[in-house]
Parts: C-alpha cells; sequence; structure tokens
C-alpha cells in the first residue's frame, strides 16, 4: 500500500525558508564585508544551533530504534529528515575553516601575544588546541554523523520495501553503536566549537549540556510539525491524543534533565570557587547577561514545567505545539547565553549579524529538511509495529 506524501504545509515551509535563508545569507555577505570578524562568530553561533537540532534529531532517531512505541514511529519520518541533513552540514563549516584566527583566540597569534596568561594557558593546551588536529577531528565528527545518517536512512528505506527480521536487528544494533558515537563525537564538537572559545576555562559537564540541549530541540521541533500537520493523512492515523501525551511527557523530561545537568554545572563550579573558572559564571551574571540567565531560569525551565505537569495540556497537540515553540525559542537563548559572551566585544551583547547568521543557516537548513521530509512518506509502513501499535491503541 502506498501512503501519501508529505502535506502542501511543507512544500510551502520549504519555499519560504529558501527566501528567508537566502535574505539571510545576503546580509551575513554584507556583514562580511563590513566586520568580517563579527560575521564570522555570529555564524558560529547560529552554526551550533541549527546543527545542533539536526544532531539532535539523530539521537533521538537512533533512541527510538532502540526502544520503540508509537510515539517514536509518529515522528520517525521527522527524526531522519533532520538527520540527512548532516549530510551536508560540513559545508557550513567551511568559512569557519577558513577563519579560524578571526574566531577562536587560541588560533590568534596576535591576541595570543599580548596576552601573557592566555598564552601560558594556551600553551598548556597545544597539544590539543591546534589547527590540523582541530580541522582533522571537525572532518571526523562530520564523517560519523553522514556515515550514521546515511546508513539509518538506507536500512530504514529497505524496510519500507519489505520487512526483514534482519534490516530490524540491523538498524537496532546501528543505533545501539551508533549512540556511543554520537556521545563521543558530540562532547568532543561541543569542546571544540564551544568551550575553546575561552581556552582558560572548561567544565566537565559541557558535552553533556550541548547533548541534552540538542536533544530537547529536536523534540520541540517534532511536536511542532506534528501539531500542524498531524491532523492530514497519513499522520492522523497515528498522531493520536495518546501519542502526543508521551511526546508531552518526553519533552517535559528532557526539560526537567536540561534544568538538573546546568545546575549540576553551576553548584559545582560555584562550591569550587576555582579562579580558572568561576570568572566564566561571573561574567554571565552581570548585566544583560543576567536578564538572560533569569530568562532561561523562568521561561526555559519554570513555566514549561508548569504548563507540562498538565495532563490535558499534554494531550492537545495545539496547545503542546505552544509549549514546544517556546522551548525551541529559549533553546537559541540558552546557546546564546553559553557561547555569546566570547562572541562579542566586551561590554556588547548583541549584533545585528546574529540574528542574519541564524536567518541564513535556519533558512537553508529548513529548506533541506523539507525536502528530505517529502522525499518519504510520514509514516514508516514497512515497520510491522506500525500496524500492531496503531491496532493496541484502537
Amino acid at each position: 500500500m502506498t501512503e501519501p506524501r508529505a502535506p502542501a504545509e511543507i512544500e510551502l515551509a520549504r519555499q519560504r525558508a529558501m527566501a528567508v535563508g537566502v535574505a539571510g545569507l545576503a546580509l551575513c555577505g554584507i556583514g562580511l564585508f563590513l566586520d568580517p570578524v563579527q560575521a564570522l562568530r555570529s555564524w558560529l553561533f547560529a552554526f551550533l544551533f541549527w546543527v545542533g537540532v539536526a544532531i539532535g534529531c539523530q539521537s533521538i532517531l537512533m533512541i527510538q530504534h532502540l526502544t520503540g512505541g508509537l510515539w517514536g514511529l509518529t515522528i520517525r519520518r521527522i527524526l531522519e529528515a533532520g538527520s540527512r541533513t548532516l549530510l551536508y552540514v560540513w559545508l557550513l563549516f567551511l568559512p569557519l575553516a577558513f577563519g579560524l584566527g578571526r574566531v577562536f583566540v587560541w588560533a590568534n597569534h596576535d591576541a595570543l601575544a599580548a596576552d601573557e596568561h592566555l598564552e601560558h594557558a594556551v600553551h598548556a593546551k597545544q597539544l590539543y588546541l591546534n589547527v590540523p588536529f582541530f580541522l582533522g577531528r571537525a572532518a571526523f565528527y562530520f564523517l560519523v554523523w553522514a556515515v550514521l545518517a546515511h546508513l539509518l536512512s538506507e536500512l530504514s528505506r529497505r524496510q519500507d520495501a519489505g520487512w526483514t527480521r534482519t534490516t530490524a536487528r540491523r538498524l537496532r544494533a546501528l543505533s545501539g553503536g551508533g549512540l556511543l558515537l554520537m556521545g563521543f563525537t558530540i562532547t568532543f564538537s561541543s569542546i571544540d566549537w564551544g568551550m575553546s572559545l575561552d581556552p582558560r576555562w572548561f567544565s566537565h559537564i559541557w558535552g553533556m549540556l550541548f547533548m541534552v540541549g540538542q536533544a530537547l530541540s529536536a523534540m520541540a521541533l517534532c511536536i511542532i510539525l506534528i501539531a500542524r500537520i498531524g491532523d492530514q493523512a497519513p499522520l492522523a492515523r497515528a498522531a493520536l491524543p495518546g501519542t502526543v501525551h508521551d511526546l508531552g511527557k518526553l519533552l517535559l523530561a528532557f526539560v526537567m534533565l536540561w534544568a538538573y545537568v546546568n545546575l549540576s554545572q553551576f553548584l559545582i563550579i560555584w562550591s569550587g570557587n576555582l579562579p580558572e573558572e568561576i570568572p566564566w559564571y561571573i561574567q554571565r551574571l552581570q548585566g544583560t547577561w543576567q536578564a538572560a540567565a533569569l530568562l532561561l531560569l523562568l521561561v526555559h525551565f519554570a513555566l514549561p514545567f508548569l504548563l507540562l505537569l498538565s495532563r490535558d495540556l499534554k494531550r492537545s497537540a495545539r496547545m503542546l505545539s505552544s509549549v514546544a515553540a517556546m522551548i525551541f525559542v529559549m533553546r537559541i537563548v540558552d546557546l546564546y547565553w553559553l557561547v555569546g559572551p566570547e562572541l562579542h566585544a566586551p561590554g556588547r551583547s548583541f549584533h545585528w549579524l546574529d540574528l542574519a547568521a541564524l536567518a541564513g543557516i535556519g533558512g537553508l537548513w529548513t529548506f533541506l529538511f523539507a525536502r528530505e521530509l517529502q522525499d518519504r512518506p510520514l509514516l514508516p509502513i514497512g515497520d510491522p509495529e506500525l500496524e500492531e501499535a496503531l491496532g493496541h491503541v484502537g
């Protein structure tokens, strides 16, 4: 049986995303001419966010293959489309690769020469923080993500053509080993592209912050899409109130985990009170960054937590998507709070290029995502668990 393809809303979103992406990239081009340093730093911020969404999709996809359940079958195609964008994101890294010295202080010899303490800190880590090794690690991350995305996609395509126990077993095996690789690459890529912006600072929980944040972004995106197109064929068969409820519970779990990991890092660093660690928080608890921290506490955790305690809200796709959209926006604020102070001149907390880069990369990523979503049926029609789960719910 052939299932209907993506609804017309996906094609409309693809067209609009391309328009937004072109406009954003044009503004980034102007910014690169006017202020090349800030343009590349803003590009890094946008790159981290949108690539993080794709990584989150791939991570949740592999969790779903290992755990099963109708909740995962309902959003599997969304997750697969997001993960397949990892085949192309290495292209977005090229501007950063050619402008490392403008973005990362450890790669800027003039900045090191002007700051003796910074030079000493970088010298102690030079076996890790050097340009050839940095670029080699980046190539390794992109290779791992692309290979996993390709293999997961191809096995899923075979499953659509005709389910076999061997294909299902390979999907689970690939997901089990793939999650280990994802944990490794997410941790070190977040260190390379985020923590090394300030080479004097370090945190053992930094990688976990990015893992949880990326998964939260991906889950929020899935819920938003389910609310948008879940009442149309073929998703209407699976996007039932009980399924939406399960997605809402997962969203609540990720929100709580995000708060736990952030609080753990804060308590460990604050209680340790080490001179090489505490300035990172002091900078982020003053001025505009302090306001952003309070906003994250209230709107990224407290308000979503209270709202998601409601069973009725979690069973309504429309109301749940409103909470998910709020969290998705706050994910941008959270990442901005984590890396923003190192991406701007002292005393400055915002630049118009930040929004331009978000729009440019976001539009391009959304275009690719929508195109990939149109490529497959919106439900995994070859998976026997789908009919079994639908029959059980019925």
